[in-house]
């Protein structure tokens, strides 16, 4: 898609609209609960109790065995001896969502996505759950460095996903094949090993204060990360192998293009190092750094690269990357229903929408590149040109202000997507140890066909897994809470990580538009 350009109109022109665009967005966020006020706009939602459930979720995620400070404490140790099979130690990381199935792609991501949440937003995130939300970054980062601690080789997965799928039981009591996947100069992965670049690039950066020894060890790991991914390029699921582990689950269906230039530029932001600048300069074009798309994933980097780099030509540093603003602008301009631009869907409750199953993960990733995008249209005089309208830094925090209301109950169906938040939300989530019994309740063991009656029953689950994100709505906004449509049903870390950063703004900006800068 061509990157929006500014119309011929004068800009008496562009403040009129803008103005009335912003004026519009705050009077349809009002809702008709009672929780407007006399601004219009001023919430009634409890953002700094959402971000500390959207944080609290990780610990149900958790792989491995558990820290003595574990809150989610109806989950138990488990695929303690993950690697063994390799010869490698890959204990620890996140189950991706509702399986017990440890794939390094998404994994990968959201370790980026929860990084670049406390980088961009900690400081508006109450110190405890800064703590908690660092110590989440860490659970993926600890594991992440042991997928990369055998020369020559990146693991990219653990757990066979057809026999897991098979199979409804605890991770506590899993017994399923923990077949160990990994990617060498032999069968690339430039995708899942850029992705890793990333997330320890930006890891760096949230502990390069509080635990500067470390921060150097992600940094340099996430260099060796980018070398391997930049020398052997290809994508992970291009191998028959590692096709058959992680497809059609986690392939990778856009290339791995946007991830060389997705590390590369996570390197550049985190070192401050030239060779990234000059390697994002010189490999953009070739990389598909003009492949714009109103969408931003564990897949697709593109959206979120183009925001990321085009700090760097806002802020007046590096004048060259002039074009990823312009693509950045581009995307913007597809969430603008007032732009000519091509739109992305909008259900009629106003949730983004887009096909595929699990939703909210478009809504999350696209709700947090607004706010980002806005942060740093708001340190300059720059704004998007979409047509005939320019867009400022407040209609992007009105537009994701209705997108997190939305997923925190301000819907047709009046009810939260997340896990213990508000009076109604999910009650029988697609997630096996939320659903089955608890460990510290039922010692037994559950075996893989034992747990079949606990997924077909129709009661709630006994182990609610606060703060998780369901899937959510479909395009129509119903929602139909049944665990065994796992599009709607299944929580995912990928959904919840960019949650995190956009409820910390929320938390220190409840109501955008009337924050003084």
């Amino acid at each position: 898609m061509a990157p929006c350009s500014a119309a011929a109109s004068s800009p008496v022109h562009h403040l009129r609209v803008h103005l009335l665009l912003v004026y519009f967005l705050a009077l349809s966020l009002v809702v008709p609960s009672g929780c407007s006020s006399a601004s219009g706009v001023a919430s009634r939602h409890d953002y700094r109790d959402a971000l500390a459930k959207s944080i609290l979720f990780f610990e149900g995620q958790r792989s491995g065995r558990l820290p003595p400070g574990q809150r989610a404490s109806w989950r138990g140790d488990s695929g303690v001896s993950d690697g063994a099979a390799a010869g490698a130690d890959l204990e620890g990381g996140y189950y991706d969502a509702g399986d017990n199935v440890k794939f390094g792609f998404p994994m990968a991501f959201t370790a980026t996505m929860l990084a670049w949440s406390v980088v961009e937003f900690g400081d508006s995130m109450p110190p405890g759950e800064r703590r908690h939300a660092a110590e989440a970054v860490r659970w993926a980062t600890d594991y992440l460095l042991k997928t990369l601690a055998h020369p020559g080789v990146i693991f990219v997965q653990v757990g066979d996903p057809w026999k897991d799928h098979g199979c409804w039981e605890r991770p506590e009591d899993m017994d399923t094949e923990r077949t160990v996947y990994n990617a060498s100069a032999g069968r690339p992965g430039s995708d899942v090993a850029g992705e890793t670049a990333a997330a320890l690039a930006a890891a760096s950066m949230v502990f390069r204060d509080a635990d500067p020894e470390y921060a150097e060890t992600l940094l340099a790991s996430a260099r060796r990360a980018f070398e391997f991914a930049d020398t052997y390029k290809g994508a992970y699921s291009d191998d028959p192998d590692l096709r058959a582990g992680g497809c059609p689950f986690y392939c990778d269906f856009n290339g791995y293009q946007d991830e060389l230039l997705w590390g590369a530029a996570w390197l550049r932001r985190a070192s401050k190092d030239d060779t990234f600048l000059q390697y994002i300069q010189n490999n953009g074009k070739t990389l598909g750094a003009e492949d714009n798309t109103n969408e931003f994933g564990w897949d697709n980097k593109h959206a979120g690269l183009n925001v990321l780099v085009s700090k760097e030509f806002i802020e007046g540093e590096a004048l060259p990357l002039q074009s990823y603003k312009e693509y950045a602008d581009s995307f913007i301009c597809t969430l603008i229903p007032e732009s000519s631009s091509p739109h992305i869907m909008y259900t009629p409750g106003g949730m983004i929408y887009k096909p595929g199953g699990s939703n909210m993960q478009h809504v999350t990733s696209i709700s947090f590149l607004l706010l980002t995008y806005a942060k740093y249209l708001t340190k300059s005089s720059h704004t998007v040109n979409c047509g005939d309208i320019s867009v400022g830094p407040e209609t992007l925090q009105l537009q994701a202000k209705k997108q997190v209301d939305y997923l925190l109950g301000d819907n047709p169906m009046k009810m939260s997507y997340m896990i213990g938040y508000g009076d109604r939300y999910p009650q029988r989530i697609h997630h096996r140890a939320s659903s089955l019994p608890s460990v510290k309740d039922h010692p037994q063991r559950i075996a893989c066909k034992e747990g079949t009656p606990y997924y077909n029953s129709s009661s709630p689950n006994p182990n609610p897994l606060i703060g998780a994100v369901v899937g959510g709505p479909g395009e129509d906004d119903a929602y139909e809470d049944d665990r065994a449509d796992f599009r709607k049903s299944e929580p995912t870390t990928y959904i919840n990580a960019p949650l995190v950063g956009v409820l910390a703004y929320f938390v220190g900006n409840p109501n955008p538009g009337h924050t003084i800068h």
